[in-house]
């Protein structure tokens, strides 16, 4: 299986340490060597980086590991392939406009039988089954709203969506459009909420610690999301199976 993580927050933040420990999952502690992405909200634009060599080795995920690209929101992927090629197409998140805004998306589970019926202008690029359920997640959207609804009038609307796609196998998603970021857990997903007073913490996969009262202000929140705690001394909450979360501004709303 793949792993997300996703980073919301109410102010600009980096993104380094976490991706440092994520990064370590693709060859080092976990067999997720298939290609990997992230993708940084900046206002309404988005910084998009994808290979299709694993995160550990990558000279872009170098990159990213010592460039501090702050970001309210933040989507990243690491793969291991169960359909589609090792590509580049292939590689999450993938990116799509809607209602005039850029949309991310990045998905960890395996879909049996899934072909949905595409008639609009979302089509898939790649050959992924994930490719294809953010295609018709884009296209359902657009076909319900004129324009984007409140983060809890469209999390209700993805929750009929995803419960379609789910009952094709496993489904666990991140989904967001710079303002708000939605996940939803169909196994295995966790996340935090930093805020102060803050404390330090250490990479449950890599000899990292940092001490977030260093380089937070006390008005600072951060959420992050992923599959698999990144840290071994911090409180990190599971989601229930069939739960989404929606975050804004570092915090759940429902």
């Amino acid at each position: 299986m793949c792993q997300l993580l996703g980073m919301n927050c109410n102010t600009p933040t980096d993104i380094v340490f976490s991706f440092t420990g994520f990064a370590t999952r693709a060859g080092r502690t976990g067999e997720h060597v298939d290609g990997w992405g992230i993708a940084f909200f900046e206002g309404r634009g988005v910084r998009h980086f994808v290979d299709h060599q694993a995160a550990l080795t990558s000279p872009i995920a170098d990159l990213i590991r010592h460039y501090p690209i702050k970001s309210t929101n933040v989507v990243a992927h690491i793969r291991k392939a169960t359909v589609g090629a090792v590509a580049l197409e292939n590689c999450h998140p993938f990116v799509r406009e809607l209602w005039g805004r850029y949309w991310v998306f990045a998905h960890n589970g395996d879909l049996k039988d899934y072909r949905p019926a595409l008639d609009g202008p979302y089509r898939p690029v790649g050959s992924t089954d994930s490719e294809q359920a953010f295609c018709w997640i884009m296209q359902s959207l657009a076909a319900r709203f004129a324009d984007c609804p409140p983060p809890a009038r469209l999390a209700a609307e993805l929750e009929t969506l995803t419960a379609a796609i789910a009952a094709h196998g496993s489904f666990n998603y991140m989904l967001s459009d710079g303002t708000a970021l939605y996940a939803y857990c169909s196994t295995r997903l966790h996340y935090l909420v930093r805020q102060h007073p803050f404390a330090s913490a250490r990479l449950a996969d890599d000899e990292v610690s940092v001490d977030f009262s260093q380089v937070t202000t006390p008005d600072d929140r951060v959420a992050v999301i992923v599959t698999e705690p990144l840290t071994a001394d911090e409180r990190w909450h599971a989601f229930e199976p069939g739960e989404l979360k929606v975050f804004v501004d570092g915090a759940p709303i429902r």
